[in-house]
């Protein structure tokens, strides 16, 4: 239960990193967004290298609601894992595929294709990949954390090596 802790304390702490170049636009007020004016960032250790990110509301780190966007390239793989909070995911572009499961075993995964929508309750484990180049958009209650199945399985952990 203290690795779980300390796992979500650091993928919490990562995604504090991207939040800082989030878009600010000030408690209560409007936001107009343009592609554009999005400032991708690297994402956190905590997810595998070549993924990109930007926070569009909110700060994914701490309590509150949230938006953000990942870029993922093409054969991308995200291992089995699973947040502590409910989870919401919009495909923006490209074919995104999710399936449940401890194991990740390819033919179970749902083809989702831009603008499908994947809503996965808190504690749920699952997987994630990409053949070709997607963006997702996720919103929820922060703050996200991240938590691998198999430890061995976090890349924030053999980046450290």
């Amino acid at each position: 239960m203290k690795m779980r802790r300390i796992a979500a304390a650091a993928s919490t702490a990562s995604l504090a990193l991207i939040a800082t170049v989030a878009w600010s636009t000030g408690e209560g007020r409007a936001t107009f967004l343009e592609p554009g004016q999005m400032k991708w960032s690297d994402a956190p250790p905590v997810l595998p290298p070549g993924a990109q990110l930007t926070v569009l509301q909110g700060d994914p780190s701490k309590a509150g609601p949230f938006v953000m966007r990942l870029k993922v390239p093409g054969n991308y793989k995200v291992a089995p894992h699973w947040h502590s909070k409910d989870e919401n995911l919009t495909v923006v572009s490209g074919t995104f595929y999710l399936a449940e499961g401890e194991k990740a075993d390819t033919k179970h995964a749902h083809a989702l294709k831009a603008g499908a929508f994947h809503y996965l309750p808190a504690e749920t484990r699952h997987y994630a990949y990409s053949k070709g180049p997607a963006i997702v958009q996720v919103h929820g209650e922060g703050p996200f954390d991240i938590t691998y199945v198999n430890p061995a399985d976090d890349p924030s952990k053999s980046a450290k090596k």
